[in-house]
């Protein structure tokens, strides 16, 4: 994976969002399993006429039945393809991609642009209701029925104590030669006017089930099985706690990719690498 497009390619970067229902995850996979990625990396293909698949890279690759609203990815182009394509090539995908993904700007990216590695922060939102009759059908797809009323203000409290650098080993799923340090830069959770109660997370990265470990503690501190003081507990130990179940996918979303100014992208981008040789070679010694 290359710091910039080779010679005679064009970096290109795609803002992108689905409904992860009925993916497999973003990434592609062995055994014909359908994914974002493969959606629209066969999309592409087709609208430019090309034999040669053009693989993305993506911000942050989402589990199977997670959606997304504010996806990033890149991919780089031929020269000549781009500027072949480029002013019907949105138009084009929207009438290629089935109806649960859509890319919804295409534009050339500035020097030093990766959609993975320059990303400074991912903000994830998970959704729940209490409601005792349920989930509304219409939102079905996308909340949490949660049958235990929930007090939101016992969460929030719970979710602020984990704001900050921290080994989050357990509440991850580990994963060979990768780091579970990860830096929460928000937590909150807050009830909206129509009852959903929104958990929003915002931090620089997230290791494999985070999110969704995290938020089945806060659950468990909101319907009263645990006290406010539980989740941080189990951050400071270190080790997967049986209690901390993984709530169902359908209720995240990753909501928004925040990026460096572009004179910064550059320098993000190799300090993220970095890190992740590092990391990588502490695993390995």
């Amino acid at each position: 994976m290359s710091e910039e497009a080779a010679p005679g390619r064009v970096r290109v970067r795609l803002d992108v969002s689905y409904d992860g229902t009925d993916f497999h995850g973003w990434a592609k996979q062995a055994g014909g399993k359908r994914t974002v990625q493969g959606e629209i990396e066969d999309a592409l293909r087709t609208v430019t006429r090309s034999r040669e698949t053009y693989e993305l890279t993506v911000a942050g690759r989402t589990d199977a039945g997670v959606h997304a609203r504010g996806q990033v990815a890149h991919v780089d182009l031929p020269r000549e393809v781009w500027a072949e394509h480029k002013q019907k090539l949105l138009k084009r995908l929207a009438g290629r991609l089935p109806k649960d993904v859509r890319v919804w700007a295409l534009r050339e990216a500035p020097s030093g642009f990766d959609a993975r590695f320059a990303a400074i922060w991912r903000r994830y939102v998970y959704r729940v209701t209490d409601n005792p009759g349920g989930v509304d059908p219409l939102l079905r797809g996308h909340v949490l029925w949660h049958d235990w009323p929930l007090d939101v203000a016992a969460m929030d409290a719970a979710a602020k104590s984990l704001i900050g650098e921290h080994d989050f080993a357990a509440y991850a799923k580990k994963r060979e030669g990768a780091t579970t340090i990860r830096e929460i830069l928000d937590f909150g959770v807050s009830r909206g006017a129509d009852g959903v109660v929104a958990i929003e997370v915002r931090a620089d990265a997230f290791c494999h089930n985070q999110v969704r470990a995290m938020v089945g503690a806060l659950l468990f501190v909101g319907d009263g099985h645990r006290g406010v003081e539980w989740p941080r507990k189990v951050l400071d130990a270190r080790v997967r706690d049986s209690a901390v179940h993984v709530v169902r996918p359908h209720g995240l979303t990753l909501e928004e990719v925040g990026y460096p100014a572009d004179e910064l992208l550059a320098e993000r981008q190799r300090l993220a690498r970095r890190r992740r040789d590092e990391a990588t070679t502490e695993k390995a010694m």
